[in-house]
C-alpha cells in the first residue's frame, strides 16, 4: 500500500526521470478504458470529471471511447487546475456537458473521476451534490484511483475502483468495492530511488509554531576530535532544526563554542573522553530532545565504548548511531526498533558479519532490528521490509567530515518528526545534492563545511517548487 504523499512523490520522481504526468495520465486513461471495455461492454457510460489530475485521467479515458461515452464536468472547463488534465481535455473529440445537466437514468455506468486522494471533510458545494445524486444512481459506479471523498464521511462507495500502481492506504472492499490494480508505466527508479519527489515529505514548520517545536536534537560526541560533532550539529541546524544541544568532553567545548554561537554546549565529566559515569547526565539531556545522534568524534577508548553501549540500551529517544559508536554496538544484541545506524562499507561488515556485496540488507536489518543507511557511491537505506537507494552525490565527498554532515542531517530530520526510514532517505538525498552543488563551486577542493553550507540552497530550490 502507498500513502497520499507516496503517490505525489512518485509523480514528481517520474517527471524528474523524463516521464511526464501527461504520459502517466494517458496510461491511466487506457487502463480505465480496458477495465470498462472488458467489464461493462455495451453499457452506456458517463465519465464525470473534476478539476485536477483525477479528472485528467477521465479525459484520457474518454479519448479511447470517442463518441461512445459522454463526459460531464462538475465545474466549468476554464477552472481546470491541472496543466496535464487540460492537455487531455483539449484532446477530446466530443464537447462535455455539465454534470448538473446530465440525466443519470440514461446511463448504466458512471466513471468517477472527480476527486483523488487528499479530499477534505466535509465535502461541500458541487462535490456534496454530486455524491448525493450518485446515491440514487441505479447503475454501477467505477472510481478512478480512489473514490471521490475517500477518507471523509461523505465518501462515495463504488462498485469497482481502478487504482494505479498499488492500493492506497485505507482501501478495502468495504469502502472501494472490487479493487483493480492497474500498471500505468511508472519507472522502477521512481519507486526505489530517492528523488526530488521525496522532498514533499520535508516537515515544513507551521506558521504559528514556536522555538523548539521544529526539532530539538542532542549530539553526543567529541573526545579525540571536536570537529566531527560540530559539523554534525551545524548540518542539523541547516536542515531546519530549532535547537541543537551538544554534549562533549571538556577539552572540546572551547573550540566548538568558537565554531558557532548556535551550539548549546554541555560539558561531560572528563577532560578528553565520555565515560560511563556520564551516562546518567546524558540520559537527562536526552529528555530535552526529540532525537539523539551519538558517535561523531568519540574515539574508541574502552570506557567510551562501554558508555555508548549503556546509553543506547537506556535511551528512549529515536537514535542515530554513527562513526565510533557503531563500533561500540557492533556486538550488541540490539533490541530497540527506533535506532538508525549510518555505516560505511567496513563498519557495516563489522556490525553485520556479512560482506556487503553478498548479503540481503533487508534480512540484516530485520535480524539486527536496526534501520540502516549504508554509505557509498550509491547509498542504501533499509528498515524492515523497506529499501531505497540514493544516487545523489559526487566522488569528491570522500573528503573527511561528509559522513558527519550526513549523520547530522538525518538526525536533524528525525528530530523534526520524520520516521527513521524517511529521515535517512531524505537526509541522504539532501546531502548528496548539496555535495553536487559544492563540487560545482569548488571542484575537488571542496570540504565538508561546503556541503553543509549548500544544504539551505537545496531546501530552497526544492521547497519553493512545492
Amino acid at each position: 500500500m502507498i500513502t497520499q504523499i507516496d503517490a505525489k512523490a512518485i509523480d514528481v520522481n517520474c517527471e524528474a526521470l523524463g516521464v511526464p504526468i501527461e504520459k502517466l495520465m494517458a496510461n491511466a486513461g487506457k487502463a480505465l478504458y480496458d477495465v470498462l471495455n472488458k467489464g461493462f461492454s455495451g453499457k452506456r457510460i458517463l465519465i464525470v470529471c473534476g478539476l485536477g489530475n483525477n479528472g485528467g485521467d477521465g479525459f484520457a479515458c474518454a479519448k479511447h471511447f470517442g463518441k461512445k461515452a459522454n463526459v460531464a464536468l462538475l465545474f466549468p472547463p476554464d477552472q481546470i487546475k491541472s496543466a496535464a488534465a487540460r492537455y487531455h481535455f483539449e484532446e477530446l473529440d466530443k464537447k462535455p456537458m455539465m454534470f448538473s445537466d446530465a440525466h443519470l437514468d440514461q446511463y448504466d455506468v458512471i466513471l468517477d473521476c472527480v476527486l483523488g486522494m487528499g479530499a477534505r471533510s466535509p465535502l461541500s458545494g458541487p462535490y456534496k451534490d454530486y455524491i448525493k445524486r450518485l446515491k440514487d444512481f441505479k447503475g454501477a459506479v467505477v472510481a478512478t484511483d480512489v473514490p471521490t471523498g475517500f477518507g471523509t464521511k461523505d465518501r462515495l462507495i463504488p462498485h469497482t475502483t481502478v487504482t494505479f500502481h498499488d492500493k492506497k492506504s485505507g482501501m478495502t472492499e468495504e469502502n472501494c468495492g472490487k479493487i483493480v490494480i492497474a500498471d500505468i508505466g511508472i519507472p522502477k527508479d521512481a519507486l526505489y530511488c530517492v528523488g526530488p519527489g521525496d522532498m514533499l515529505r520535508y516537515p515544513v514548520p507551521e506558521e504559528e509554531s514556536h522555538k523548539g517545536e521544529n526539532g530539538r536534537l542532542l549530539v553526543i560526541g567529541g573526545g579525540p576530535y571536536f570537529g566531527a560533532p560540530a559539523i554534525s550539529a551545524m548540518a542539523a541546524y541547516r536542515v531546519g532544526v530549532d535547537l541543537v544541544h551538544v554534549a562533549a568532553p571538556k577539552r572540546c567545548i572551547p573550540p566548538m563554542a568558537a565554531q558557532s554561537p548556535m551550539f548549546i554546549l554541555h560539558e561531560t565529566s572528563d577532560e578528553g573522553h565520555i565515560l560511563e559515569q556520564d551516562v546518567k547526565r546524558l540520559l537527562e539531556l536526552a529528555k530535552l530532545a526529540d532525537a539523539v545522534l551519538i558517535g561523531p568524534g568519540l574515539g574508541t577508548s574502552e570506557d567510551t565504548m562501554a558508555a555508548v553501549r549503556e546509553f543506547v540500551l537506556r535511551c528512549d529517544r529515536p537514535l542515530v548511531v554513527d562513526a565510533d559508536a557503531i563500533t561500540a554496538i557492533a556486538n550488541m544484541a540490539v533490541v530497540r526498533g527506533d535506532i538508525m545506524i549510518t555505516p560505511h562499507k567496513k563498519e557495516f561488515e563489522r556490525i553485520s558479519g556479512f560482506a556487503l556485496k553478498s548479503c540481503d540488507l533487508i534480512e540484516v536489518s530485520k535480524k539486527k532490528n536496526l534501520a540502516m543507511l549504508v554509505k557509498g557511491r550509491t547509498d542504501v537505506i533499509v528498515h524492515g521490509d523497506k529499501k531505497k537507494i540514493n544516487n545523489t552525490g559526487t566522488a569528491a565527498m570522500t573528503v573527511g567530515g561528509t559522513g558527519d554532515v550526513l549523520s547530522g542531517a538525518v538526525a536533524g530530520l528525525l528530530s523534526k518528526g520524520m520516521s527513521l526510514f524517511d529521515a535517512a532517505c531524505l537526509g541522504a538525498y539532501i546531502c548528496g545534492v548539496a555535495g553536487e552543488k559544492a563540487f560545482e563551486a569548488f571542484s575537488y577542493g571542496m570540504i565538508a563545511t561546503d556541503v553543509t553550507d549548500m544544504i539551505p540552497k537545496v531546501l530552497k530550490d526544492h521547497l519553493d517548487r512545492r
